[in-house]
């Protein structure tokens, strides 16, 4: 038997576990919560992971049910960790289906770029030739000491990213119009940045940007040989840094023309 001071001992021990229990139930109950409440507040997830959702609001409901009993921490921290994981699983879900549907809203754009371009094809090639070459110079081409060039700003591509913007489809578009019609002319893509950030990262993402345009062109048909890409970074700036309209200007990307027999001036 034992000794009857040892029972106040062994009762607050025990105490103190169901204390300490009872303190991590509730606080897993608050991340329950706080992460059902999250997903709730999105309609795209409702939208795309309705069961999901519903689970978690069901696991959380049997935390909080067993949390009104004594004894059971347990339980609560068991459902309101089920609850926390269906919710980030509708999270997960949802963002996979919006992926899905992005990617296949790209192809379906990509398909049908494809048939313009081939489409474009069957016009008379002389007549089409002309009107493209009026098209780019009307689409801030010049003529200058390097060829023909033309200018692609910041805004064709999204924020601090190579990632190319749709806005981006109907101006390249015409490139590739006229790269089809005219087979022996090549181009060579150049990428630039402003100067602020690190200059490798500038660098690389320059180099990027240009990447990004010539395998776009590439994807609608034209050949990889026709193709030069180089990324210049922060170098040859055409505005001052100091402002951000000037800024603006030194993120661009341009495409230089060769002539018609396919000569391309000399890289910088």
């Amino acid at each position: 038997m034992k000794p009857a001071y040892l029972v106040p001992a062994v009762l607050l021990a025990l105490g103190a576990l169901q204390g300490c229990a009872t303190r991590e139930s509730q606080q897993q109950l608050q991340d329950a919560s706080m992460a059902l409440q999250s997903v709730s507040e999105e309609p795209q997830i409702l939208q795309d992971a309705p069961k999901d959702v519903m689970r978690a609001g069901e696991s959380l409901d049997r935390a909080k049910r067993f949390a009104d009993y004594w004894g059971s921490a347990e339980d609560v921290i068991h459902y309101a960790y089920l609850s926390k994981r269906y919710s980030e699983i509708a999270r997960q879900h949802s963002e996979q289906l919006q992926n899905q549907r992005r990617a296949t809203q790209l192809n379906m754009e990509r398909e049908r770029l494809r048939e313009a371009v081939q489409q474009a094809r069957i016009l008379d090639m002389q007549h089409q030739g002309r009107w493209l070459e009026d098209q780019m110079v009307s689409l801030a081409a010049a003529e200058t000491d390097r060829g023909l060039v033309m200018t692609l700003g910041d805004v064709l591509f999204r924020p601090s990213s190579a990632e190319l913007g749709s806005s981006a489809n109907r101006t390249l578009l015409k490139v590739v119009h006229f790269l089809q019609l005219n087979p022996k002319r090549r181009v060579r893509i150049e990428g630039y940045t402003d100067n602020r950030g690190d200059k490798a990262e500038n660098l690389a993402l320059s180099k990027a940007r240009a990447q990004a345009v010539g395998e776009f062109m590439q994807s609608l048909g034209v050949d990889a040989g026709r193709i030069e890409v180089v990324g210049y970074g922060e170098q040859y700036r055409v505005a001052e840094n100091a402002s951000a309209r000037g800024r603006a200007q030194n993120r661009r990307v341009e495409i230089l023309f060769s002539d018609e027999q396919g000569r391309l001036s000399s890289p910088r």
